[in-house]
């Protein structure tokens, strides 16, 4: 595996966030996928987000149409100030409409992100007025029980990543031994 297989799994929490549609999203109940990776990020990132975005775009857009079939992506917004569920929607439907975007307060969507192993913090005020917010980049693959057994850094790239949920989802979530 190219991503970090976790000794101690995160555990997806029990929280419920907005999605694109402005409906309640339960993260506990989730997407009806094998697979679903997460990734927290915001839209008025200058930079990492959208290279990982298009990472995981690339990435599902070698899968062959059943094994895409069984994977889910969810984007949890790092700036719920300035990302409301329109802007969520319109965001991702640049990379693919298929992809679901989850706001809310900041601090529910800290907590899960502390769950999930991410940081997420208001980062540096920019000349312009505006502000960056830190967060972690990586990707976390969470199965249909609400494991996580693993995690994408940044840097992955699409064809490893793409190798590894092919691999997830030949073992079932097996990870054990997958190392390499």
């Amino acid at each position: 595996m190219h991503g970090a297989v976790l000794a101690e799994q995160y555990r997806m929490p029990d929280v419920s966030l907005t999605a694109t549609d402005g409906s309640a999203y339960s993260l506990s109940q989730g997407p009806d996928a094998a697979l679903t990776l997460v990734f927290f990020g915001y839209t008025q990132c200058p930079d990492i987000c959208q290279v990982v975005m298009a990472d995981i775009t690339s990435a599902l857009a070698r899968l062959d149409a059943p094994t895409r079939e069984q994977v889910a992506m969810l984007f949890i917004t790092s700036d719920p100030a300035r990302d409301d569920p329109a802007t969520l929607r319109e965001y991702l439907d640049r990379f693919d409409p298929s992809f679901e975007g989850l706001t809310g307060p900041l601090a529910r969507i800290v907590r899960v992100g502390e769950r999930l192993g991410v940081a997420i913090e208001k980062g540096p005020r920019l000349p312009s007025g505006g502000y960056e917010v830190a967060h972690g980049t990586q990707i976390v693959g969470v199965e249909a029980d609400g494991r996580a057994p693993i995690v994408w850094t940044q840097g992955t790239s699409a064809e490893q990543l793409a190798h590894d949920i092919v691999r997830l989802l030949d073992a079932g979530g097996d990870t054990r031994g997958s190392a390499g």
